[in-house]
């Protein structure tokens, strides 16, 4: 066994992640002894590209809808253009997402697939990366955007593209065998306030 022993990593993806992002960091994770399981918004298989092609097909081990944060010790968010799009506006994707940041367990994601992580507002005040395009969506959402190979800002990791891939591999797994981090619950946003006495909120 390796640095993580058994730990479960969840990697959430559907049709059009960028297949590369989703296999190299999975083999890093079950290289260092780690269980990694496939979730995604429907049953079967995913769609993997090499950019604009088609790259093979990716068996889905369970579901958003009926999948809980408390039953993995780590999540990786592979990248692509379409992939991201359609898991943001996925409301059991998102949930599954945030049950990650709440209990203060790391993240690793990588090229687009920082969209996830502004749909789940857990970006504002943290530091990370993502394929320069969306450079400014990271930016409107909170974050403080950085153009390095991998960023490591607590338990959250995240990568530039395809390119960066030894680099982010090898900084996830550093960071999934550390744990929880107390970095990650300071994304949540804490609950809007009510109002003051006696304003009747709708």
């Amino acid at each position: 066994m390796g640095f993580l022993d058994g730990r479960r990593v969840a990697f959430v993806a559907t049709d059009g992640a960028e297949m590369v992002e989703l296999t190299e960091p999975w083999a890093a994770v079950e290289q260092a002894g780690g269980v990694a399981e496939m979730i995604s918004v429907e049953r079967g298989k995913i769609q993997g590209y090499d950019g604009m092609e088609p790259a093979g097909t990716f068996r889905v081990d369970g579901i958003a809808a009926e999948a809980n944060a408390t039953s993995y010790d780590a999540l990786v968010l592979p990248g692509g253009l379409a992939n991201p799009d359609a898991l943001r506006r996925d409301e059991n994707v998102i949930g599954f997402v945030c049950g990650f940041f709440e209990e203060g367990k790391p993240v690793a994601a990588i090229c687009h697939a920082p969209w996830v992580l502004i749909e789940a507002d857990v970006v504002r005040g943290r530091r990370l990366t993502s394929f320069p395009s969306i450079a400014t969506d990271v930016r409107n959402a909170g974050g403080e955007w950085v153009d390095e190979a991998v960023c490591v800002d607590g338990g959250l990791v995240t990568s530039r593209s395809p390119a960066d891939l030894d680099a982010f591999c090898a900084a996830l797994v550093e960071a999934f065998a550390q744990g929880p981090h107390e970095r990650q619950t300071e994304s949540i946003a804490p609950d809007p306030p009510e109002g003051p006495p006696g304003l009747r909120v709708a």
